[in-house]
């Protein structure tokens, strides 16, 4: 048999699990990501990286 502890602790998860899952919840209408552009992403990697120096 438990202790009572334990089935005290294991009822407080089961009512916060319920109480998570009956909360109200509002789906946002996202749009969906664009497609990665692959052939960009390998011209960009190709560019030789630009540098700014500033003097003071």
């Amino acid at each position: 048999m438990l202790d009572a502890y334990i089935i005290d602790q294991i009822r407080r998860r089961d009512e916060e699990r319920r109480r998570i899952h009956e909360r109200p919840a509002l789906e946002l209408p996202l749009e969906p990501e664009p497609p990665m552009d692959w052939e960009r992403d390998e011209v960009q990697e190709d560019e030789p990286a630009r540098v700014i120096v500033i003097d003071l």
